[in-house]
């Protein structure tokens, strides 16, 4: 993933916490901005979730797509979209490097539309969706914003 948008944030908790966190699909309307619905469409024979379904609001549009997920627990997430009405393309992945007793946690975002949207603002959705998902992990695993 050589573009996109990409973003650290320091949680003082440990990797595999971090991950489980996010490794928990299902979970993330409770937690994430604008996930509207998920639907856990396969998980592999140790529980972990391999494909799942979501529909999220961008701007005043639902979009709805299928994600494939990559394990490597408790060092990366990862995830690419399958072929959808909206999304060209969309993949990301968390990342969790462990630091002094905390976490760094990079998270990488790349999307492409199929519908038009000026690039800056792309590009802007793109800063707000990870910026939003970081500070949305740290409040699920540690309680504070």
């Amino acid at each position: 993933m050589a573009e996109g948008t990409f973003q650290t944030l320091e949680i003082d908790a440990s990797p595999e916490v971090l991950y489980d966190a996010a490794a928990d699909i299902g979970s993330y309307p409770e937690w994430a901005n604008g996930v509207k619905e998920v639907e856990i469409l396969e998980s592999g024979p140790d529980g972990r979730v391999d494909r799942a379904r979501f529909v999220i609001e961008v701007f005043v549009k639902e979009i709805e797509y299928v994600l494939r997920y990559q394990h490597d627990r408790p060092n990366r997430l990862s995830w690419m979209a399958e072929e959808s009405d909206d999304l060209e393309m969309l993949e990301g992945s968390y990342t969790f490097t462990p630091n002094n007793g905390a976490t760094e946690v990079l998270y990488g975002l790349k999307v492409g539309l199929k519908f038009t949207m000026p690039g800056f603002l792309m590009r802007q959705a793109e800063k707000q969706i990870v910026t939003t998902a970081l500070r949305g992990l740290r409040k699920r695993v540690t309680g504070s914003g």
